[in-house]
């Protein structure tokens, strides 16, 4: 069995957390994200993973090599320039022997991949498409479909008052020959070009609808809100070497307010105060009299003496200085350094290479 995974993009919407990161290494919980979506890839009996690779592929390459160590074989291609997300398909052709899988490289999802296999086998056709229920499906592609499970029609982001509120999920089984029906050379949309002819032809589409955790992570807010969806106990998650501390847990020491996780490595000053909804990497320091809260810090982060955070995320190795203030929705990308008693406003975009994004969203105390 294979898989396909689109890895290409650039991550502009995380930026400057992608600035010198490729979005599929982008961490939660201390693990490259891509490396959750390749372990659960191996333990649906996946065998070969091609990796649509495009910006930034040689950190890619070189964290996960052959594939080896994590129980099955990486095939890289790479694409010269964006193709989408059904070209990038086109562009792995020669690679793709049968039936494969393709995922969305910044999906978060606990979908069981065997049952929409022995769904897809059940059902036949070209594809069998994950589709998920969501309150408000108008930021969404929507799938409709009939009573047999056959999709009829796809309909992009829609009113509030669509047709239903079953969304394109994006992860895909299809059989081989779809990728024959792609052209090659440009920049192909599946969703937008590919799926709508299939349905214009005598092809079957079906929808394999789950009620399974699901987040695009690929903006600040909900990757912010993955970890806070991680630490509520809604997905589990493995985190090797560090330490959840959850509500009413025995041993919490009484500066953390829970929940709060906690990495190999990272020490906080008992005058600190951590928590809720706090995860703090390897190597982290806490400084006496600093309140971080509601936030995401990668690893090596420190936070000085008096300094505040809040409703961010910090990307490695970042230095807030003393009584600097860090505000909800910033985020900092590596190495920069928050000098001492600077108030990075709301939604501030700091990197080291370009200095604060928003000048006017900073002051000082």
């Amino acid at each position: 069995m294979q898989a396909v995974i689109l890895v290409g993009g650039e991550g502009t919407r995380l930026r400057p957390l992608t600035y010198e990161t490729p979005k599929p290494m982008v961490p939660l919980f201390g693990i490259p994200f891509l490396e959750r979506t390749l372990r659960r890839l191996r333990d649906a009996g996946v065998e070969e993973a091609v990796l649509a690779a495009g910006y930034l592929p040689r950190a890619i390459e070189e964290h996960f090599g052959d594939g080896a160590r994590y129980g099955l074989r990486i095939t890289y291609v790479i694409e010269e320039s964006p193709l989408g997300t059904a070209g990038a398909l086109r562009n792995v052709a020669e690679h793709i022997k049968d039936t494969f899988f393709v995922l969305n490289g910044d999906i978060l999802t606990d979908l069981d991949l065997r049952a929409m296999l022995a769904f897809h086998r059940a059902h036949g056709g070209i594809g069998t498409l994950h589709a998920i229920r969501v309150d408000d499906p108008s930021p969404f592609g929507c799938i409709v479909r009939d009573a047999g499970d056959r999709i009829t029609a796809f309909v992009e982001k829609p009113r509030r008052d669509a047709p239903t509120d079953e969304i394109n999920a994006g992860t895909y089984l299809l059989e081989r020959r779809v990728l024959d029906a792609i052209p090659a050379g440009r920049s192909v949309s599946i969703e937008r070009e590919t799926f709508p002819e299939i349905l214009s032809g005598d092809q079957a589409l079906h929808s394999f609808v789950t009620n399974d955790y699901w987040i695009d992570i690929g903006q600040p807010a909900q990757y912010r809100q993955a970890h806070d969806d991680v630490l509520d106990g809604k997905l589990e998650l493995l985190a090797p070497g560090g330490h959840f501390w959850k509500i009413g847990q025995a041993g919490l020491p009484a500066n953390l307010r829970p929940p709060v996780y906690i990495g190999s490595g990272a020490t906080i000053d008992p005058l600190a105060v951590v928590g809720p909804h706090v995860v703090i990497g390897s190597g982290c320091s806490i400084a006496a009299g600093a309140h971080v809260r509601y936030a995401v810090l990668w690893d090596g982060v420190r936070v000085e003496s008096g300094a505040r955070v809040s409703e961010a995320i910090l990307a490695s190795n970042v230095v807030v200085g003393h009584e600097a203030v860090v505000e909800a929705g910033a985020v900092v990308g590596h190495e920069a350094q928050i000098e001492p008693g600077t108030v990075l406003e709301p939604d501030a975009r700091v990197s080291a290479a370009e200095g604060i994004v928003a000048a006017e969203q900073v002051s000082s105390v």
